[in-house]
Parts: C-alpha cells; structure tokens; sequence
C-alpha cells in the first residue's frame, strides 16, 4: 500500500482561471515613425553611458519632436521616469550623466519678473545628440553652423528630413501637443465690434463666439437680437441666461432692427430736411415772392422766421405756419419765382381792383322790441310778489 498522494498540487491540468490570465496581456498600441524607432533604439544601445542614462536617453529620444530636435522637451518627469523605469532619485542621477556626456542640456528655470514666478525647466538635446540618435543628417554641411540650429533651416532644402507621419501613426507618446497651430481650438478672428459692448456685461470673447454658433442654430444673428435688446439687457440681472432665453424666442429681431433703422433713418431725414429749409429762408429773409398764378404773394420777414402770405380777394396777410420745407421745396421746383417791382406794382393794383370789387354790407342792424302785453305786464308783477314773500320769509 502506498502511501504517497497520486495528485501533488500544481500538477495536471492547469485552472481554468490560470488559463485566462495567461491571455490577458497587455501592451501599448502606439505606432512610432521610423525616425523615432531608431532614435529609440539607438538611445538604448550606446555602449559609453551607463545602462541607466541609456534607458532615460530612449525615454527622451521618443518624447522629442521629430521635426525640431532642439526644440523643448515638453515632459513631466512622471512622463519620464514611468518610461524609463526609474525612481526619482535614479533619473537625476541618469540626466546627471547625459549632461556630462555632452548629449542633453539643462537650462535654468525662466523667471516671470512681472508676476514674481519661476516657470519651468526644459530639457534640450545637443547637435552631438541629435546626430547620434539619427534625427539629423551627420553631414559635413553641420559643421560650421552654430550650435543647436533647427533641422528647418540646416537643410538646404529647408524641410525636415523626414516625412509627415499618417493618420494613424502617432508622432511620440508626448505630454503636450508640439503643433498647437493645428490642433488647438482658436478664435476665428476679431469679435463685431458691434458685439464688444457685451464684455462689459461679463461676457467673454469666448462665450460670445459660442452664443453667436446658438443664434445662426436658431435662424437669428446675435448682433441683431444685441441690437434689438439692448437697452432692457444691460438691465438685466442675469444677462447671459435672459440673451439666451432671446434665442430661443420665436420674435423676428431682424426685421425689429430693420424697422428702427428705416425710422432712425427717417428721422434724420426729416431733421435733414428741416435743417436745409431753415438755410433756404435764412437766404431769402426779407424778400418778396410771387406765386405761379400772380395771385398771392409770399413776404418772408427780416429774421427769415415768419411767412407772410397776401390774397387778391382779402383785405389782410395770413401767417403761415411750418411753412419752411414746403416753401424750400416750392422755391426748389420752380413754383415761386422772386418777385421784381413790376410784379409787386401789379400785384397791389389787381389787390385795389379786387378789393374794390367787393360791396360791402351797408345795411343798418334794426332791433325791434316786443311789444309789452297786459299779460306779460301782470306775469312780471307776479314775480315781484314772489320775491318779495320769500325774501320775508327767509
């Protein structure tokens, strides 16, 4: 009888659970250009540096910007040490022997004079670097231009040696984005100028582009529901939500703005008017006009304020009232023409004539008293009795 176990633990077939944790690897997906692989690789594979610089050096080599080597290195130090599989301690000792080695830089922190604060320290690559990790051509052409030239200028073609990466091909594993040109979200240009009055509200270049997007969704223009508004909004305690309460207001601010033009408009066309009118009798102050049928007469006074008109058939002048822009027009259009001492000589007779003319009303006002009746006689002493005996009474 044996007394040995026939199934010792760990032998036979493995767990299920094994099994499924033997297939779930992972890895990174990120695809490197070919520039940068071999940056990499040759950054791991320099037999002059200590293992650890090494590993710091390849770290760096897939952080760096291709298309300027000796650009900044925009990356946290947790960046690099989770790269490099260093402790904090050991990645200084490592950046300490890469600067000594001649491939890196240090340069001191920048100093915000005006705020008082120190900014950040940026890593840099040396030409040396650069050219051993294969970013730039070790031509001769390098040689006599000054040290940490960009890639752009040192070739004679001004473009980088190497070919923009793809869609789907990422350009190192950096912290921050190297080309924000491209992919940061800017302003697309200056703010109306009919719309910057909104800043004094609290409103921002921001917020005011985004709710000129909200405006142009709800078939409306902002400047017009601005324009429309104006005066109850820089009243309102909530400016924001009530302007986009407005948008979504079904009200055509359009055609509001339009008809407050056309009455501005209007307006001024009528002050316009005015103005031109009171020049014209200001011209013609004190002199005498004739109408187009010599049959009344248009005296302006001294001050070119008053008109005073003169009829064949009426013994007095009338003054005109409002008479300047009608007057100005007429004088315009040829309807009355300055009277010459011809004019006013035959005007005054045919005045005579038909004044002359007239019969006036000669018959004398006749009032004949009723006759006093016996009745109305005693109608009259009845009313005295009357008075009299409430006058006692009272």
């Amino acid at each position: 009888m044996s007394i040995a176990q026939r199934f010792v633990a760990g032998e036979g077939e493995a767990h299920p659970k094994d099994s499924a944790a033997l297939t779930a690897f992972r890895c990174d997906s990120t695809n490197l250009p070919w520039i940068i692989f071999r940056a990499a690789f040759r950054a791991a594979h320099i037999e002059q540096i200590p293992p650890r610089a090494r590993a710091v050096l390849s770290a760096l080599a897939r952080t760096v910007n291709a298309a300027q080597p000796f650009a900044a290195i925009f990356a946290r130090r947790e960046l690099l040490t989770g790269r490099a599989l260093q402790s904090m301690r050991t990645f200084y000792r490592s950046l300490d022997d890469l600067e000594v080695a001649g491939l890196i830089e240090r340069r001191p922190q920048n100093r915000y004079v005006e705020a008082g604060l120190f900014g950040r320290a940026y890593l840099h690559l040396t030409e040396h670097a650069a050219t051993l990790l294969g970013l730039i051509e070790g031509s001769p052409a390098h040689e006599n231009e000054p040290h940490r030239t960009p890639i752009s200028t040192a070739l004679p073609s001004g473009q980088p040696s190497f070919s923009a990466p793809s869609a789907n091909v990422a350009d190192g594993g950096i912290y921050k984005d190297l080309s924000p040109s491209v992919f940061q979200k800017r302003q697309p240009g200056q703010l109306p100028a009919d719309l910057q009055r909104l800043r004094a509200l609290g409103f921002f270049d921001f917020l005011i582009f985004k709710l000129m997007r909200e405006a142009r969704a709800h078939g409306k223009r902002l400047s017009d529901v601005v324009e429309a508004t104006w005066n109850h909004l820089k009243h309102a305690k909530a400016p924001i939500n009530y302007l986009r309460a407005l948008l979504r207001n079904p009200v055509d601010f359009a055609l509001l703005v339009r008809r407050r033009h056309a009455d501005h408009h209007a307006e001024q066309a009528r002050a316009q008017q005015q103005a031109d009118a009171r020049a014209v009798a200001l011209q013609n102050a004190g002199r005498t006009f004739i109408g187009p049928d010599k049959a009344r007469q248009f005296v302006i006074g001294a001050d070119g304020d008053s008109l005073t008109i003169f009829s064949l058939r009426e013994p007095i002048g009338r003054q005109a009232a409002g008479w300047m822009p009608s007057f100005a027009t007429a004088l315009a259009s040829g309807k009355l023409r300055p009277a010459t001492a011809l004019d006013l000589e035959r005007f005054a007779q045919a005045r005579r004539e038909a004044l002359g003319k007239m019969q006036p009303c000669t018959a004398p006002l006749t009032y004949s008293k009723p006759p006093v009746t016996r009745a109305v006689r005693e109608h009259i002493a009845g009313l005295r009795q009357l008075l009299k005996a409430r006058g006692a009474g009272a």
